[in-house]
C-alpha cells in the first residue's frame, strides 16, 4: 500500500449497476476506464460482475476479446486537512480482457484507452502469479506512461484451502511494483468493491497534481456536467510534476 496514504482515501457514497445504466444517460462528471488483466481463469468476470451487481456467477464462459461493464459511483476526496470535497459523479467503465496468449494483441490495445488497471491472479494457481511479472512488463510498455496506477489483486481468497500463493510473497511483490494489493474474492465479495475504490481514488489524485494532460483520454472530463474538480496546474512546483 506503498502509493497510498489512509488519510487520503476516497468515500464511494452511491452506486448504479450497469442495469440501471444506457450509454446515452450522460448526467456525470467523468469517465473512467478501467482495464482487468491477467491469466485466464483467475476470475476477472467473475470480479467485475460482483463489484456492479453484487452477484457471484460461478458459470461465466471464458471472455472472448474484449468485454465491459459498467457502474456510477459518487466520489468525495478528503483533503489533508481532512476536509470532504465536493461529490464528483463517475462514470466507471470496466473493460474485461481475455486472458488467453492468442489475444493478447487485442487486449495491448486497450492499454492506451485505460486510465487504470486492476491486476488480477489466481491465489489457487501459483503460475498465475509468476505471470504477474509478464503482465506488469506488458503495462510498462503499453500503458499511458511507464508507471501506470495498478491494483494487483489476489483473487479467490475464499479457496483458503487451496491457497497455493503465500500472502507474504504477494505483498512483496506488490511493494517491489510499487501498487497496493487486496486478497479478493467474487464469490463472496470480500475486498472487491475495495480494491477499485482505491483505484478511482489514485485515478482521481493523479488528475488532480498533473500539469500534463495529455494522458488524460479524450471524453474524461464531461464539459457539460457539473465538475468542480480543480484540473488546473498546481502552484507548488513538486506537486505539478506527473508521477509519469
Amino acid at each position: 500500500m506503498s502509493r497510498l496514504g489512509v488519510a487520503g482515501l476516497a468515500m464511494i457514497v452511491s452506486h448504479s449497476p450497469r442495469s440501471a445504466l444506457s450509454m446515452s444517460d450522460g448526467d456525470y462528471d467523468y469517465l473512467i476506464k478501467f482495464l482487468a488483466l491477467g491469466d485466464s481463469g483467475v476470475g476477472k468476470t467473475s470480479f467485475l460482475y460482483q463489484y456492479t451487481d453484487g452477484k457471484f456467477n460461478s458459470k461465466f464462459i471464458t471472455t472472448v476479446g474484449i468485454d465491459f461493464r459498467e457502474k456510477r459511483v459518487v466520489y468525495k476526496s478528503n483533503g489533508p486537512d481532512g476536509a470532504v470535497g465536493r461529490g464528483q459523479r463517475i462514470h466507471i467503465q470496466l473493460w474485461d480482457t481475455a486472458g488467453q496468449e492468442r489475444f493478447r494483441s487485442l487486449t495491448t490495445a486497450f492499454f492506451r484507452d485505460a486510465m487504470g488497471f486492476l491486476l488480477l491472479f489466481d491465489l489457487t494457481n501459483e503460475q498465475s502469479f509468476l505471470n504477474v511479472r509478464n503482465w506488469m512488463s506488458q503495462l510498462q510498455t503499453h500503458a499511458y506512461c511507464e508507471n501506470p496506477d495498478i491494483v494487483l489483486c489476489g483473487n479467490k481468497s475464499d479457496l483458503e484451502d487451496q491457497r497455493a500463493v503465500k500472502a507474504e510473497n504477494a505483498r512483496e511483490l506488490a511493494e517491489k511494483y510499487g501498487v497496493p494489493y487486496f486478497e479478493t474474492s467474487a464469490a463472496n465479495g470480500e475486498n472487491v468493491s475495495r480494491a477499485v475504490e482505491v483505484l478511482l481514488d489514485l485515478i482521481m489524485k493523479r488528475m488532480e497534481r498533473c500539469v500534463d494532460k495529455s494522458w488524460i483520454p479524450d471524453g474524461t472530463v464531461r464539459s457539460n456536467g457539473h465538475s468542480t474538480t480543480n484540473l488546473a496546474e498546481p502552484n507548488d512546483a513538486e506537486q505539478s510534476k506527473c508521477s509519469c
